[in-house]
């Protein structure tokens, strides 16, 4: 009996040790998928940020020993730095002109490419492409001799008897010309709105159409309804993106005239690496992230009245 009873023991033992490796067999596979992944996210994003917070309350500058300076850095910023208060003010000013003219073109586009026509994946890809080289610095200078002086849009006006003007040396335009940079990397934006235009029924559009709505009508009572979850998502993007341009600017204008195109990241980088600030950069670099953040929470609690979803029984409801 007793021998019995200490198998029966042993057995239980061994059943529940099997259990309990067997509970961390798929999370330790799963670890070992998502290991690449995870040690580049710790090494190139966690690790650097943290540290970069810890730089925001030193002096840094690379050439001296690292002192602590508490909230210094961010007090100067706010108190004492106009070239601040300029960045951001042209910061904004880009983000709100650039965002919702690229939201409106992608959507547009989009409208008009959503049809059953021949060669249309040509005409998809063709319009999709300039998003695949539209941030690169050869773009920028392209982009930089088209407007210029002498460039071809200054021909093409002329042509009709126009004057041209230096588009990126003048103070009024050269912020523009960054802005229209941007609208015509609508691609993205677009492939997006796309795939959202082909989930909306068509029965939809077929009913209203027998009540006698126009297509007007129905693009603002069921297309924009349908597709505010997808217009909500790039509106995010597009704003998390929008603070964050550098290239265009650097490469362009570099700042001028006049400032009118001193964008916050250009400020942050001439803070870093030409004066060799790492420390109040840093402290520059977590202000835009807290402003990002403020800015996408503006728009994720303005969602509820305009973001609409289906719910389960058909109907729908807002966020």
């Amino acid at each position: 009996m007793k021998s019995s009873t200490a198998t029966a023991a042993n057995l239980t033992k061994e059943k529940k040790k099997r259990r309990f490796l067997n509970r961390w067999d798929a999370p330790i596979a799963g670890y070992l998928f998502i290991a690449p992944w995870l040690i580049g996210f710790i090494g190139l994003t966690a690790y650097p940020m943290l540290l970069s917070l810890y730089y925001s309350f030193t002096n840094y500058t690379l050439l001296e020993p690292i002192q602590g300076v508490g909230f210094r850095n961010y007090a100067r910023i706010f108190s004492d730095d106009p070239r601040f208060v300029t960045s951001v003010k042209v910061t904004f000013q880009y983000v709100i002109a650039s965002v919702p003219l690229k939201l409106a073109a992608a959507l547009l586009v989009a409208v008009v490419l959503n049809k059953a026509i021949k060669g249309i994946s040509f005409y998809r890809t063709a319009i999709y492409f300039p998003s695949l080289i539209g941030g690169s610095i050869a773009v920028s200078i392209l982009w930089r001799n088209i407007f210029g002086v002498d460039g071809i849009f200054n021909k093409i006006l002329a042509t009709f008897g126009i004057p041209g003007t230096g588009w990126i040396t003048n103070p009024d335009t050269a912020l523009g010309t960054l802005i229209l940079l941007t609208v015509w990397q609508f691609g993205s934006a677009m492939v997006i709105f796309l795939a959202g235009l082909k989930q909306i029924p068509n029965d939809l559009y077929e009913a209203s159409s027998v009540d006698g709505a126009s297509k007007i009508v129905q693009f603002f009572k069921i297309t924009l309804p349908m597709l505010s979850p997808i217009i909500y998502f790039n509106l995010i993007m597009g704003v998390i993106n929008s603070f964050q341009m550098f290239t265009s600017a650097f490469v362009i204008t570099n700042g001028g005239p006049m400032n009118s195109t001193y964008v916050y990241a250009l400020y942050l980088y001439e803070r870093a690496f030409s004066r060799y600030q790492l420390g109040y950069a840093s402290a520059l670099a977590w202000i835009m992230l807290v402003m990002i953040v403020i800015v996408a929470a503006v728009i994720a609690g303005t969602s509820k009245y305009w973001v609409f979803y289906e719910t389960d029984k058909g109907g729908r409801k807002s966020k």
